[in-house]
């Protein structure tokens, strides 16, 4: 597989001393006992810290957001927290939330105890849609202004555009690949023609369990790191799996939750194929542009392999014909959020 020209190792500098010496730079002294914690894009650690709990610290990858754009995912969870929403939000220290030490940032959190969620427990999905729409109430007050959006250019030909242009696609199969790529950003055209002039608001952007954690008091969120301009659904579909029918009642109960809050266009559900194929191309794209990070190869070993296409080959064809497919049937639910 040919990949883009090499760079340097993003995290190479990122060595034990550097992440408490950046910790000791902004006043806290560990007492050496170091957890890393799961993150491919960043790199997270529990840290532990002398007479006092420990703390997690998140070295974002060079390069990725700038300090602009880091800046309003701060003020984002912020504002939430402002309104009792159960989010993790950096710690201010000195009146700042963004560190800089050898070159990396770095924010600081207090450490959140949980569970992985249940997402097929009713319960859990109308809890889910109660707080989702109160983030969405909040991400509706204004705008991102310098955070990417999420859409059909930014996810969707961008990266078939990345992939093609670097070569990442065995030769053998570039053709086919194409061909479907192009076919599915065609549906997700028609998807969004479908679904009309959809407002676009502030978002979680990547609502999956591995985001929340899940304690006797319900969920907490602690990473928006992807936060972005998108349409509301996009936080609610990665709730859902299984069948059409099976969906469409966990729609239900999301949705039980969710207007007790706020509103749902319901057209937005025209979407929902629409973006797990954009997330689908994305992912794609996102693995190959990182690829020289050691922690890849390590992780996804499978995605440098001939396999790894053919399944995106067919996977390009069920989100073809699952795009061609009537928005899923969701009830009428009432405005106290009951089905």
């Amino acid at each position: 597989m040919s990949t883009s020209p090499p760079s340097a190792t993003p995290f190479e500098g990122l060595t034990p001393e550097c992440m408490l010496d950046a910790l000791e730079s902004v006043g806290l002294r560990s007492d050496g006992r170091l957890l890393a914690l799961g993150s491919y894009e960043n790199r997270v650690w529990q840290i532990g810290i002398e007479d006092g709990a420990p703390v997690v610290v998140k070295f974002y990858r060079p390069e990725r957001w700038s300090e602009a754009q880091i800046a309003e995912e701060h003020d984002f969870v912020a504002e939430l927290q402002a309104e009792e929403l159960p989010v993790v939000a950096p710690t201010t220290i000195g009146g700042r939330t963004l560190f800089v030490h050898a070159g990396f940032r770095f924010a600081i959190y207090p450490r959140q105890g949980g569970r992985a969620p249940e997402f097929c427990e009713p319960r859990t999905l109308e809890w889910m849609g109660r707080l989702m729409a109160r983030i969405h109430r909040v991400g509706e007050r204004a705008p991102f202004h310098v955070r990417e959006r999420l859409d059909p250019e930014t996810f969707g030909r961008a990266s078939r555009d990345w992939l093609l242009a670097h070569e990442i696609i065995p030769p053998e199969l570039v053709a086919v690949w194409r061909g479907l790529a192009d076919q599915a950003l065609e549906g997700v055209a028609q998807c969004f023609a479908r679904a009309g002039d959809v407002r676009c608001l502030r978002l979680h952007g990547d609502c999956h369990a591995g985001n929340v954690l899940w304690t006797d008091d319900g969920p907490h969120f602690v990473d928006f790191d992807d936060a972005r301009m998108g349409p509301a659904i996009q936080d609610l579909w990665m709730l859902l799996s299984g069948s059409a029918e099976a969906m469409a009642q966990q729609m239900t109960q999301v949705l039980a939750g969710y207007e007790m809050f706020r509103e749902f266009e319901r057209r937005e559900l025209h979407l929902l194929e629409a973006l797990r194929t954009l997330r689908l191309l994305h992912h794609s794209a996102w693995l190959a542009r990182r690829w020289n990070d050691p922690a890849f190869p390590a992780v996804f070993p499978w995605f440098a392999s001939r396999r790894y296409w053919e399944e995106r080959i067919l996977e390009l064809r069920e989100q073809i014909a699952l795009m061609q497919e009537p928005a899923l049937a969701i009830g009428h639910l009432a405005r106290q959020g009951k089905p």
